[in-house]
Parts: C-alpha cells; structure tokens; sequence
C-alpha cells in the first residue's frame, strides 16, 4: 500500500491557524474603530455630557439589532452549531425581562441622564447609524454562512477596546460609572465569542479563497462601526450639523 502524502497548510496554498489569526488582527489594529476620532476624544475626556448621550442613544440601535443579527445566523446553522450560538442571544436578550446586554445598555442611557423609553423608541437614531446597523444585518442575511459568521471576528479586538473605555468614561465621566455593566460582562463574553467564532471560521474555510473571504467579512464589518462613528463624529462634534429630527443637544447636556 502506498503512503498519503500528508500536505501542511502552507504547501496547500492555505494560512496556518496562526497566519490567519495574525491577519485579522493586523486589519483590525488598523481598521478597528478604537482609532475613530470620536472614541479618540471619548477617551482624552473631550466629549460633552450631550456628545456622550448621543452616542449611549445611537448605539443602543445597534445594540438592540445584535440578538437579531445573532438569530439569523443561528437559523442558518447546525444542530451543533446552533447550540454554542445560542449563549450569545441569551446574553443580549437575558432570561428574563431586566437582565441581559441591552437591559445593560439602558441603565448605561439612564446614567447618562436619557429617558428609557426615548432611547428604547430609536426615535431619534441618525440615519447614517441606522443605514450602516442595517447594512449589518443585511451582510448576515444575504451573504455566505462563513461571512457571516467572519463578521463576528470584531470581539478579537473589542475586550482591550472595552477595558480601555471602562477606565476613560470612570476617569472622564464618572456620572456613567453606575452604568457599567454592560462592559463587564462583556469582558468574558466578547473572548469565549470570539474564539469559537475564529475556530469555525478557520475549520470551514477549505480554500485560501474562503480565507480571504474571512478576511473580508472582518473588515467590512469594521467598515458598519466606523461608519457608526462617522454619523456621529459629524452631526455631534464636527462641523456638528445635527438632521433635524435628530436628537439635539442642549445646554444642560453639554455640561460634563
């Protein structure tokens, strides 16, 4: 009987696990949105209690989009995959009415002196946010199972995003610091979300192709948060040209 030949991943033309791994955190040390402007100045303590609770106010979109998000790719898997996917539902949505991320999320608001129910009603969500959340969900809904599961691959990046924000707002704005617990649980959550998300993907893609298409996925979706920022950064800070029906700032708000 003869032998089979074995073929490494870098005679296949493949990333080792390692290659890849190191390629998505090269995008992401550049492309991540921890160097937006708008977190720039959140973290050097420059933005206005107005400028905090417009992004606390448009971010909840995208916070309240995320179990969504999780669910049409949850539907589009296997038994097996199906169960690991589903903890990240659970920890958006809670078990319960009053626990879970966005539950969270909406203390986070309340801190910041926003009203739940105007927060929770995205009444005055930019439209540039909710195009690029949407944009989001429609990646996951019409691209590959793989992309979409790729587009996921953010947490690699956002526990030392979020570990560095907890200390800038406590520092900068400690009026929030009753509204942290959303970046708490997120410090474990983000790390076990990811390192299951890296293994499927890199278990899946059978081609260097598929590789890239991971690869990709990453950056388009660091491509929907920086454009969060972008919304934001714009109307709020500068030139600060709010739409109208957005949420406006006052002189109250702008107080630290």
């Amino acid at each position: 009987m003869g032998h089979t030949a074995v073929i490494s991943a870098n005679e296949s033309g493949l990333l080792t696990r390692e290659e890849l791994l190191a390629r998505l955190h090269a995008l992401g040390e550049e492309r991540y949105h921890h160097r937006h402007p708008f977190h720039l100045h959140m973290h050097q303590g420059k933005l206005t209690r107005g400028q905090i609770q417009a992004w606390v106010l448009n971010r909840y979109y995208y916070q309240s989009r995320i179990p969504i998000k999780d669910s049409i790719i949850l539907s589009r898997g296997d038994a097996q995959f199906r169960r690991a996917w589903r903890k990240r539902i659970i920890d958006h949505d809670g078990t319960q009415p009053g626990t879970g991320g966005i539950e969270c999320w909406l203390q986070l608001a309340e801190a910041a002196g926003l009203n739940r129910s105007q927060v929770e009603s995205c009444e005055y969500v930019l439209p540039a946010t909710r195009y690029a959340v949407d944009a989001y969900l429609k990646l996951v809904s019409e691209g590959s199972f793989l992309q979409a599961v790729a587009s996921s691959l953010t947490e690699l990046f956002s526990g030392r995003l979020i570990a560095l924000r907890m200390d800038a707002l406590n520092k900068h704005y400690p009026w929030l610091s009753g509204g942290f617990a959303y970046f708490k649980a997120r410090l474990t959550q983000a790390p076990e979300d990811a390192e299951f998300a890296f293994a499927y993907v890199y278990d899946h893609a059978r081609t260097r192709e598929e590789q890239e298409i991971i690869v990709t996925s990453l950056s388009r979706k660091c491509d929907i948060l920086w454009a969060q920022l972008d919304a934001l950064y714009y109307a709020y800070v500068e030139p600060g040209f709010v739409p109208y029906g957005a949420f406006q700032l006052t002189e109250q708000d702008d107080a630290r």
